[in-house]
């Protein structure tokens, strides 16, 4: 169950939300793209399982009015029906979404508004979306639904590579954080406890913190301890329902600890493939957002020293890293190898961090270093591009 936002949340976009939405915003066309075209209907279905208010004071949208923004631009450009699903269980923030999604239903944009948490909901979007692909975008402001559930819909209900599924969630580290600290305590909330369990899919995570001494003996340790319960809840996630897990770290200001990780699950290549690289732009747009209101609050003064990591420095490193794994691939399969198929050995350290126009320049650079007949020229999507080893016709 969600915890509900403070009436300071609706008023502006918060750093975390920059991310969130930009991220958002862009791959979710991607994903209409990839899969409405190939619904036998044309119709994708959409659920935004903790939607808030769809849209802030100061009239920039958020999560709902993004997706309906995105459900109108196909309607009208590509005869593709985004089916919109808006939960909400606080009355309030309820109203103003309702309203907010009524603007876009007068338009011929089909959306549903429903007072209530998502589980009520979720069964029925799932019937609603039977032969057609599904995106589950699942943000509460507090602990999201029982691992046992999600694992139920995308390994039970929903297993197949087609129509596809995906999902995009919210992972609270300020959850682990505070329930950390719950383990430790003789006072400790054993309700909470329980509850972050059914999170978890079990109480494995109440290990990470269950000795006091070594968790509090260096400075850091609960921080590490935290990070190693949101990894594992991935991989956990991702050998239940046999899907691409990705988590991506958010957080208010560079060098802070992060709020929540943005857990994605696919089962294609290609929405692994398009996921980083969206994962990149999101993160650019949110390097830019801080660096603006940093200079607002120095008075327009700018900083002869910037947080941010040079963009071409991580580019050059990037190159090198991903000419050096196309390598490594080559010499141990020894056969051809299409990036989209290989994405996360492709990519490595830099997966998120590089948008997919670093994989030509690799690609290039390989070619130059006479290790490939492939210069990736003449490939319109950089996804298929196919590398050769020595010896083979490109």
């Amino acid at each position: 169950m969600s915890t509900g936002t403070g009436g300071e949340y609706w008023k502006d976009k918060g750093l975390p939300s920059v991310f969130k939405h930009e991220l958002l915003k862009r791959y979710l066309p991607q994903f209409g793209g990839m899969t409405g075209s190939h619904s036998h209907d044309k119709r994708v279905v959409y659920l935004d399982g903790y939607a808030g208010e769809g849209r802030y004071e100061n009239g920039e949208p958020a999560s709902a009015e993004i997706a309906l923004r995105v459900a109108s631009h196909f309607r009208a450009r590509h005869g593709i029906t985004v089916e919109c699903f808006f939960t909400e269980a606080q009355q309030k923030s309820f109203d103003r979404l309702h309203e907010v999604v009524e603007h876009y239903r007068a338009s011929g944009v089909l959306a549903h508004a429903h007072r209530g948490e998502v589980d009520g909901v979720l069964d029925s979007v799932i019937q609603r979306a039977v032969g057609e692909p599904l995106f589950l975008f699942l943000d509460p402001c507090g602990l999201v639904l029982p691992q046992d559930r999600l694992s139920d819909v995308l390994a039970q209900q929903r297993p197949l590579k087609k129509p596809a599924t995906e999902l995009l969630m919210n992972f609270s580290m300020m959850a682990v954080w505070r329930l950390g600290g719950h383990v430790r305590s003789p006072k400790g909330n054993e309700r909470a406890l329980q509850r972050f369990d059914d999170v978890c899919g079990g109480p494995w995570w109440r290990e990470y913190f269950a000795d006091a001494a070594t968790v509090s003996a260096r400075t850091g340790a609960a921080e590490d301890a935290i990070e190693a319960v949101a990894a594992e809840y991935a991989r956990r996630l991702a050998r239940r329902t046999g899907m691409f897990v990705q988590s991506v770290p958010v957080s208010h200001a560079p060098h802070k600890r992060a709020v929540y990780q943005l857990v994605f699950a696919t089962r294609s290549p290609y929405g692994l493939w398009v996921f980083g690289d969206t994962v990149a732009r999101a993160r650019d747009e949110w390097w830019t957002t801080f660096d603006l209101r940093e200079e607002d609050e120095r008075d327009g003064q700018l900083s002869f020293f910037s947080a941010r990591p040079d963009p071409q420095e991580v580019e050059n490193e990037a190159v090198l890293e991903i000419a050096a794994n196309l390598e490594k691939l080559l010499l141990r399969t020894r056969r051809p190898i299409k990036l989209v198929d290989h994405t996360l050995e492709v990519f490595g350290s830099f997966y998120g961090q590089v948008t997919e126009p670093v994989a030509r320049k690799a690609v290039r650079l390989l070619h130059d270093q006479g290790k490939t007949p492939s210069n990736g020229v003449g490939v319109r999507r950089i996804r298929e591009i196919t590398v050769h080893p020595m010896g083979l016709a490109a």
